[in-house]
């Protein structure tokens, strides 16, 4: 496993790579890794010659300088995480990937304007400077995200048509833990109680669509309801949706494919999740 901080030199070892005809799949992350990025990595493994993780910490992101401010970083354990299974690491300093501040601006229409778009304005713009970057200087046959991120999976998929980009995006199952709460770099920063009383929510909105379906409205009824009872959760959102289109849905019946998405703060940790109805 090779660890590159410089743009310089992850074109000149990928410029190698690519001359001797092998495909790349890139990973990108923020670091505080964990088996859900294991998942993706291991894909990507099984369908590339050559696997890249990106580990950045992503400024344009962040909504609250707090956020960014207690982000877990540890590179050291995550590069011992992934040895021997991944290939090269590009792991750059804010300066390198933005050696002046950016001002790329990107319209994705009504994709950024609902649930994480509402909640947290510019994040969206923040993801696709981020990724188009990476995209530019790794020039990735396949591309590998986890679907909890799912309204970033829709903004990505449309980045990469808007601006033509030659790389397949894969979208990976969502990773739990044995209680059922979403894999997520932000677990780290809770307690194991709270940690359980997050994951009661993945069971309230599956007992949820169990009991309710294909009412939407009784659903969102249900879930609301029971996750005001849960101390110290604080609900920022809950949206049934088109897998497609995003957009909301009012019975099971209307699409094809519908997930449900959620957006919720445990104490001073903001969590999300996706989960799929059908």
């Amino acid at each position: 496993m090779i660890l590159i901080e410089t743009i310089e030199k992850l074109k000149e070892v990928l410029f190698r790579i690519k001359s001797n005809g092998k495909t790349i799949g890139l990973i990108p992350t923020m670091g505080a890794l964990h088996e859900g990025h294991i998942s993706l990595i291991k894909k990507a493994k099984g369908e590339n010659q050559v696997v890249v993780v990106s580990i950045f910490v992503n400024p344009l992101q962040f909504n609250n300088p707090d956020d960014l401010e207690k982000y877990p970083r540890d590179l050291e354990k995550d590069l011992l995480l992934i040895e021997g299974i991944t290939d090269i690491v590009f792991a750059p300093s804010e300066k390198e990937v933005f050696p002046i501040v950016p001002e790329e601006t990107y319209n994705f229409g009504e994709l950024d304007k609902i649930m994480e778009g509402a909640s947290r304005p510019g994040h969206f713009n923040g993801v696709a400077t981020i990724v188009k970057r990476l995209f530019d200087h790794v020039q990735p046959d396949k591309a590998y995200f986890g679907e909890k991120d799912f309204q970033q999976l829709a903004i990505i998929r449309e980045l990469v048509k808007q601006c033509k980009m030659d790389t397949t995006i894969v979208s990976c199952p969502v990773v739990r833990e044995s209680n059922g709460l979403a894999m997520s770099s932000r677990n780290q920063l809770l307690s194991f109680a709270k940690r359980n009383i997050a994951a009661k929510i993945f069971n309230i909105i599956n007992k949820a669509k169990e009991s309710a379906a294909p009412n939407v409205k009784k659903i969102n009824d249900l879930v609301i309801s029971e996750i005001k009872k849960l101390e110290p959760v604080t609900l920022d959102y809950f949206a049934v949706v088109n897998d497609a289109t995003l957009k909301p849905v009012a019975s099971l019946d209307d699409a094809k494919g519908v997930v449900a998405c959620v957006a919720y703060t445990i104490g001073d940790v903001r969590l999300i999740d996706m989960i799929r109805f059908k």
